[in-house]
């Protein structure tokens, strides 16, 4: 089979790889017919995540077709529509049991980190029962590619753990896919603002059909003062950081209001200050996590029952062995006006 494979930082290549087969009896192997780029993935290649090693296929998002499944599995037969979850969950182990699938002592995120991922014609599924979601005839998979990470990340770490409320006033810093599937799930709570921030004009365009109650362009200077203003000079309820470098982490320090919530999704590769001197005395909560996934099964409804619609965020498509032109695209997003890519296997 095809199989996009790590190589080390900065170095990846299409490859002729052996089919995955049943290695567990709990295991199933899917047919991948569309799958994604996640900005995970460019944090890989640029050596932010030393837990996957050259060799790997990488790949943590699709949808696909059961073609084999281990004696174990019971959810499943060969044939079934799935979406596959980023996260691996034994549903046994203790951090299973407190349902934080992230930190699962034999799954969490391996998919595309510590094993073989999606971006690939075939990929082996640990723990299928827990791993996969059935997909309703007639249903659009496409649009469902966006529940294997960014839909429940945006919610999970960004609007759930940043408590998002009715009437609350929200910052999401970063308008790109995981930000804008925040943005659509914190519509959710009816914040009475969402603020949202980006370098890129195109994108923050995207936020307000959104749904973003204002934007702000983060080349231009005075953004703490731009948010204090709109929200009567005392910071936002919730800020969101969604990009993963320290400028933006620092930002949402910036804007929080007594008693507020930073909530952290991005990737930190690198160290960032926590300005204790400024915040000690403000009541604030910074939160982190890992998406767990436990919400897909509602997001999953929402999306079959028109509420949210994430189809929105694909903006281009690929076929696998155009996959290193989806690279290039999605690695500018700037440049390309790009979102989310799918990639046709």
């Amino acid at each position: 089979m095809k199989a996009l494979v790590y190589l080390g930082p900065g170095k990846k290549a299409l490859e002729e790889r052996a089919m995955p087969d049943i290695a567990v009896p709990t295991d199933a192997i899917v047919k991948i017919t569309k799958t994604t780029i996640c900005g995970t993935d460019l944090h890989i290649l640029k050596g932010d995540v030393p837990s996957c090693e050259p060799g790997r296929i990488l790949g943590h998002e699709g949808v696909g077709v059961i073609h084999k499944v281990g004696p174990a599995v019971t959810a499943f037969k060969a044939g079934d529509h799935v979406l596959i979850s980023c996260i691996s969950a034994c549903g046994k182990c203790l951090h299973c049991r407190k349902q934080m699938y992230s930190h699962c002592t034999t799954g969490g995120w391996i998919l595309g980190n510590r094993i073989d991922g999606t971006q690939a014609e075939y990929v082996r599924i640990p723990y299928a029962d827990n791993s996969l979601y059935p997909i309703p005839a007639g249903t659009d998979e496409e649009a469902l590619v966006m529940l294997s990470d960014i839909l429940p990340t945006g919610f999970e770490c960004g609007v759930l753990n940043g408590k998002v409320q009715p009437g609350c006033s929200v910052a999401i810093v970063g308008a790109g896919p995981i930000g804008l599937a925040a943005l659509l799930t914190a519509q959710f709570f009816s914040p009475a603002q969402i603020i949202l921030i980006d370098l890129d004009g195109h994108r923050l365009e995207m936020a307000k059909r959104f749904g973003a109650t204002a934007v702000i362009n983060s080349a231009e200077p005075g953004i703490a003062d731009k948010v204090m203003k709109l929200t009567g000079g005392r910071g936002v309820d919730t800020a969101i950081e969604a990009v993963g470098i320290p400028a933006t982490f620092e930002l949402c320090e910036q804007l929080i209001a007594p008693g507020g919530t930073i909530a952290n999704i991005g990737v930190h590769g690198t160290q960032v200050a926590l300005h204790l001197e400024k915040l000690w005395d403000r009541n604030i909560t910074i939160t982190t996590r890992l998406v767990d996934t436990v919400s897909t099964p509602m997001l999953l409804n929402t999306v079959i029952a028109g509420t949210i619609n994430p189809k929105r965020l694909i903006t281009h498509h690929f076929t696998l062995d155009k996959i290193h032109d989806a690279y290039a695209t999605f690695g500018h997003a700037a440049s390309q006006q790009a979102l989310k890519v799918i990639i046709d296997a």
